[in-house]
């Protein structure tokens, strides 16, 4: 089993509402799901939390945004993501006004500070799967 095998992608068997979301990292696109009432959601859910709805569609996201908070990583969940460590992994708050939360790369950790401008980026980890993270951006 490699390295990527021991790192929390999605299973097999996930729920069907979830399927969407990671189509579309693969076309590298970040999306959230929005419910017949105007409410964003991230982490897919089959019912709003704010209104009870239970229809909804998918909305593409700008993927532009800031740090709300975030924390350091120095000692890893699992042996497969100790070589990444320390990395951050932060709540951000889109233009849209939902948060998400994704890892912050392309600058040391030391360097993350809350407000700080971030955009998402794509790495395709293998043919199947791609993740997202979020870049320092230069302030608008």
């Amino acid at each position: 089993m490699g390295i990527l095998d021991e790192k929390f992608l999605p299973p097999d068997d996930m729920p069907e509402f979830h399927r969407p979301f990671w189509e579309a990292l693969k076309a590298h696109r970040l999306e959230a799901q929005e419910c017949e009432n105007g409410h964003l959601r991230f982490i897919p859910t089959e019912i709003c939390p704010r209104c009870g709805s239970q229809d909804w569609t998918w909305r593409r996201l700008s993927g532009r945004g800031s740090i709300y908070t975030f924390t350091v990583v120095h000692r890893a969940p699992t042996p497969a993501y100790q070589a990444d460590a320390p990395y951050v992994v932060a709540h951000v708050e889109l233009e849209e006004g939902i948060r998400v939360i994704g890892n912050v790369t392309g600058c040391e950790p030391g360097a993350v500070h809350i407000g700080m401008p971030v955009e998402v980026a794509f790495e395709d980890v293998s043919e199947r799967w791609t993740l997202y993270s979020f870049t320092p951006r230069e302030a608008a």
